[in-house]
C-alpha cells in the first residue's frame, strides 16, 4: 500500500503512482519487460491470486521483479510529504527519503517513548502519559518485588531444610557406625577414613592464600570474633566434627610451642612462608591444616589444624 497523494506538496508525476492502489509508490519494484512499477506490498498481494502484470497482463512472477531505476528512486525521494502525525499537530513536510528519520524524533508522535517526570521515571508511549499514575505504578513494582522476595525466601527455607536433613542423616550415619564398631574393630578404621576424607574434601574446596602481613595476626581473638569465624567455617562446609577443635586452636593459649608466645613467633617468623594456608571464605583468616602441613615441625602445627586471624594481609594465590 502506497502513500496517500493528498499528503504531498504540489503535483505528483503519474509515473510515481502505483497502478494497483493509485497511491504514491512505497518500496517500489518493477516488472522486467513492461517496466511497470508497483508498491512491493501491492504486487505481492496481486501475485497471490494471479501471475501477470496488472497493467498489460503479461506473464510475471514475484521472482522476476527488480528494483526501479535510480532516476525514479531519486524522484520519489525528493517529494515532500506531510508527517504521519499531522493530525496531532505536526506541520513538518520532510522529504520522502527523510520521513522515517523524522518520525523517530517527531515530538507530536503519540507513540514516542517518554519518561515520567512526576517521580517514577517510567518510560511509556506519549499518548499513555495522561492516564499514568505514579503511585499505582510504583505500588505494582513493589508488589512484584515482594513476590520475588517471597519466592526467594521460600526457596532459601526449602534449601535450608534440605541441608539440615542431610546433615542429620550424616550424623545418624556416624552414630550408627560408632554404635556397631565395637562388634567389628574394622569399623573404627572405616569411621576414621570417612571423617578424614570429609576433611580433605573440605580443605580442597578452600582457596589457597598467602599472608603478606604476619605482624597483623590476632593471636587472642575475643568470643565475638570466634563466633564469627566459627559461623564462617560451618557455612564453608567444614566437617562439624572438627569445627570446635579449630576454634579452640584459634587462640594462642592452645598453639604449639613454636607459636605460643610473641617471642617464639618472632623467632620462628622465617618459617611462616612454608605454611600451606587456605582462606576461611569472606574473612581475613586462614586455616593451616595438619594434613597439608606434615612438612612443618611438631612445634609449628596442631591436629586437626590451626586457625589464624589477621587484621589485614591475606591475599588469594591466582
Amino acid at each position: 500500500m502506497g502513500y496517500d497523494v493528498t499528503r504531498f506538496q504540489g503535483e505528483v508525476d503519474e509515473d510515481l503512482l502505483c497502478p494497483i492502489c493509485s497511491m504514491v509508490l512505497e518500496e517500489p519494484v518493477q516488472a522486467p519487460h513492461c517496466e511497470h512499477a508497483f508498491c512491493n506490498a501491492c504486487i505481492t498481494q496481486w501475485f497471490s491470486q494471479q501471475q501477470n502484470c496488472p497493467v498489460d497482463r503479461t506473464v510475471v512472477t514475484l521472482a522476476h521483479l527488480r528494483p526501479v531505476p535510480r532516476i525514479m528512486r531519486n524522484m520519489l525521494s525528493k517529494l515532500q510529504i506531510a508527517c504521519d502525525n499531522a493530525g496531532f499537530g505536526c506541520t513538518a513536510t520532510p522529504r520522502l527519503d527523510q520521513l522515517q528519520s523524522h518520525l523517530k524524533d517527531c515530538e507530536h508522535n503519540p507513540k514516542r517513548p517518554v519518561n515520567c517526570e512526576e517521580g517514577c521515571g517510567l518510560e511509556m508511549p506519549k499518548d499513555e502519559m495522561c492516564g499514568h499514575n505514579c503511585i499505582k505504578h510504583l505500588r505494582g513494582v513493589v508488589q512484584q518485588q515482594q513476590t520475588k522476595i517471597s519466592e526467594l525466601e521460600k526457596n532459601a527455607a526449602e534449601h535450608k531444610h534440605q541441608l539440615g536433613e542431610q546433615k542429620r542423616d550424616i550424623q545418624l550415619l556416624k552414630a550408627y557406625i560408632r554404635a556397631i564398631r565395637s562388634a567389628n574393630p574394622n569399623m573404627q578404621n572405616l569411621e576414621e577414613s570417612i571423617e578424614y576424607n570429609e576433611i580433605l574434601e573440605w580443605v580442597n574446596s578452600l582457596q589457597p592464600v598467602r599472608v603478606t602481613r604476619w605482624g597483623g595476626m590476632i593471636s587472642t581473638p575475643d568470643a565475638v570474633l570466634q563466633v564469627v569465624i566459627k559461623r564462617s567455617l560451618i557455612d564453608s562446609g567444614c566437617p562439624l566434627s572438627i569445627v570446635n577443635d579449630l576454634i579452640e586452636n584459634a587462640h594462642e593459649r592452645n598453639w604449639p610451642a613454636g607459636l605460643a608466645t610473641l617471642e617464639t613467633r618472632q623467632v620462628n617468623r622465617r618459617y611462616y612462608e612454608n605454611y600451606v594456608a587456605k582462606r576461611i571464605p569472606g574473612k581475613q583468616a586462614v586455616v593451616v591444616m595438619a594434613c597439608e602441613n606434615q612438612h612443618m615441625g611438631e612445634d609449628m602445627i596442631l591436629e586437626p589444624g590451626l586457625v589464624m586471624i589477621f587484621a589485614h594481609g591475606v591475599e588469594e594465590i591466582l
